[in-house]
């Protein structure tokens, strides 16, 4: 255990996994963040990940939490399944927390967790983040500012690829932890990806009232794995306000990481799901004779000014894992609502939950969780 006095924003790590690394390599973009140290109870995944970073490696969990002053925020990393043990300890132990997708993978835990960090006073955030990113709050200004018109239909499309067939044993960290393809499969691609577009709609446009999916498993053996997730899923989310949408993930179907806004004038398009920097473009919409055409050539949606660190490209992202922390972080100094609330966390477990479980039989499934739209950023307005 350290004995260093921490001094400014702090966070620490429990998990020292494959995902670790990414949130790592963001941290390096934020020098005035400090990390106070990490946690695994894999005890020579977490020398190894300490090594790597330089970071202190605590020997139990009540040493993190010795060390962590009481405005940090603890960073859940951990497996899915762990995640509503893990978010519960840190909350009882007083910590603002901050998890990875799932907040928890069953939604009376996630209530749970909701209850007891708003009767601590706490701040209760889950991953992902790249809703704080420049293309996310770029899309949204353009939404906002009517740039395509009154926004009518929305398709999202997170669909990887054939994952099954792909090398995933061979995936590694830069620490050297390997890409947990096991539970990426039992957890599901619904669980672990959907949260990136439906945390931009929801961000965008609030409550989704009501849920119409479908799931199931168009490969049941990956790598000799028979307990799996659904690999596919599509949803139509009916907002309280704004447009319908259509939303799509699979690990089966080629590699599709768009969203478009269709509206009156035209479609705004975002073609990377998973790299903050991506282009926002408009294609407008014109008549040449009887012919109605959206461009094919998109005129790039910009904002003015400077907007948050980037982070270059590891595997298949360019995000920065640390916008979530840092929000966090500065609105704890700041004493003002965090972006990443609470109710947004909760909200977007519900609404990720209806579609992965809906399977081949639910029907329409109404919400019963709420969320305000999101302040925009503010180097967005």
């Amino acid at each position: 255990m350290s004995s260093k006095k921490i001094q400014g924003p702090a966070v620490a790590l429990i998990g020292c996994g494959f995902v670790a690394d990414l949130y790592m390599r963001s941290l390096q973009s934020v020098p005035h963040v400090q990390v106070v140290g990490a946690f695994d109870i894999d005890v020579e995944r977490a020398g190894a990940f300490s090594a790597h970073w330089g970071v202190t490696r605590f020997a139990v969990l009540e040493d993190l939490f010795a060390a962590l002053p009481r405005d940090g925020v603890v960073l859940n990393l951990t497996n899915p399944d762990a995640h509503f043990e893990v978010n519960r300890a840190c909350l009882q132990a007083g910590f603002h927390t901050y998890s990875e997708k799932p907040l928890a993978m069953r939604m009376d835990q996630a209530r749970d967790l909701h209850q007891l960090a708003s009767e601590k006073g706490l701040l209760l955030a889950s991953a992902p983040c790249s809703v704080l990113g420049q293309a996310a709050q770029t899309l949204a200004h353009a939404v906002r500012n009517g740039v395509a018109g009154t926004p009518r239909l929305i398709y999202a499309e997170l669909d990887d690829g054939f994952i099954p067939q792909a090398p995933v044993e061979s995936w590694i960290s830069e620490s050297g932890a390997p890409w947990p393809y096991e539970d990426e499969f039992r957890v599901g691609c619904t669980l672990e990806h959907a949260g990136y577009y439906l945390g931009w709609l929801i961000a965008m446009f609030g409550t989704v009232r009501r849920v119409v999916a479908a799931s199931g498993q168009t490969i049941p053996d990956k790598k000799g794995i028979t307990d799996t997730a659904p690999d596919f899923s599509v949803a139509t989310l009916f907002f309280e306000t704004g447009p319908m949408v259509r939303l799509t993930c699979s690990i089966v179907a080629p590699h599709d990481h768009r969203i478009r806004v269709i509206g009156d004038k035209g479609v705004l398009q975002v073609k990377k799901a998973w790299a903050n920097g991506a282009p926002v473009k408009f294609h407008k919409r014109f008549r040449i004779r009887r012919r109605l055409i959206d461009s094919p050539l998109g005129k790039r949606v910009s904002l003015h000014g400077p907007s948050h660190p980037m982070v270059g490209r590891w595997g298949a992202a360019s995000m920065n894992f640390a916008l979530g922390p840092v929000e966090m972080l500065g609105a704890i100094a700041e004493n003002r609502p965090c972006r990443l609330s609470a109710d947004f966390a909760l909200h977007l477990n519900e609404v990720t939950l209806a579609i992965q479980n809906a399977g081949d039989q639910a029907g329409a499934q109404v919400m019963t969780t709420r969320c305000d739209p999101m302040e925009p950023m503010q180097w967005a307005r």
